[in-house]
């Protein structure tokens, strides 16, 4: 399987197409390397180069975000969505400060018990700050793979399949073990997915790999279920975002009256969402019945 993606024509072309990311830079901290990672799911990396280049500079540490209050840092989240993962970022450096001395792991087991690190997160981090030689999978590897290596235009569902995949490619010494640049080809293969090997419209006559079984075979159609493309607007999603607007915009609870302003379209939507958001956490109701985000409610 190795030769559909090899790590010579893999490395060459990303040697000379790597962007140019902050959290790449070397000496970042396995925390920093984090946050990137966090910030980085679901979110275009457009539109997290700016919050994270804030965020390692207000906290370097995790010590210096657990000294902060939730409410703080759902404020410096913003709009990046998905604000659950702020909350649980904010939990993990709380155990880190407090158990791990003040660094994050490098074993990808112990990384899995913090909070809100899954299996992709811990292996990331364990590859790019710490230069394991473990397969890293998101979509973008998997649709590398996918098409390279099994001929399919979408991979599918993600499965254990995945890892064992990546890893089989991974390059190898001639004992057996690990290359040295096993790390760097990982994130290689992201960034191939990324710029060249894209969901739509892919751009083959750049990719530097010339086995590609999904273009020998003619770049055969997806058949399975189509992806549902998500929207945002008018959807719950939406509704929460708006509600947070108003608390992030208020370091002081806010009465009932001003969060049912927002959303007239359907009361029982806006009920819904205000509902979920305090059953995440990231809102929190006051004992008088007003509303503040989580770790604001002192203020009132």
């Amino acid at each position: 399987m190795g030769t559909s993606l090899p790590p010579s024509a893999v490395l060459g072309w990303f040697d000379r197409n790597e962007r140019d990311l902050p959290w790449r830079a070397t000496g970042l901290s396995g925390w920093q390397i984090l946050v990137s990672e966090i910030m980085l799911q679901q979110t275009p990396v457009s539109r997290v180069i700016g919050p994270w280049t804030e965020w390692v500079q207000r906290w370097p540490t995790p010590s210096a975000m657990a000294t902060s209050s939730p409410a703080d840092v759902l404020r410096a989240w913003g709009k990046l969505g998905y604000p659950r993962r702020a909350l649980r970022l904010h939990e993990c450096a709380k155990v880190l400060a407090a158990d791990h001395n003040d660094r994050v792991p490098d074993d990808v087991t112990t990384m899995l018990t913090l909070p809100g690190i899954g299996d992709y997160t811990a292996r990331a981090v364990a590859c790019f700050a710490y230069g394991q030689s473990v397969p890293v999978v998101d979509t973008n590897v998997r649709r590398v793979i996918a098409r390279a290596v099994h001929g399919r235009a979408e991979p599918g569902n993600a499965s254990k399949r995945d890892l064992a995949d990546a890893e089989a490619l991974l390059p190898r010494s001639a004992d057996g073990s690990y290359a040295r640049s096993a790390p760097r080809y990982s994130a290689a293969l992201m960034e191939l997915g990324a710029l060249v090997c894209t969901a739509r419209n892919p751009r083959c006559d750049d990719c530097p790999v010339t086995s590609c079984t999904w273009v020998g075979l003619g770049r055969p159609a997806h058949t399975g279920p189509k992806k549902r493309v998500q929207k945002f607007t008018g959807t719950d999603r939406q509704v929460r975002g708006l509600l947070l607007d108003v608390l992030r915009d208020n370091h002081i609870p806010v009465d009932r009256a001003r969060l049912d302003a927002v959303w007239t379209t359907d009361h029982g939507q806006r009920d819904r969402a205000l509902d979920s958001l305090l059953t995440d956490g990231l809102v929190e109701l006051t004992r008088d019945g007003r509303y503040c985000l989580a770790g604001d409610g002192d203020a009132g």
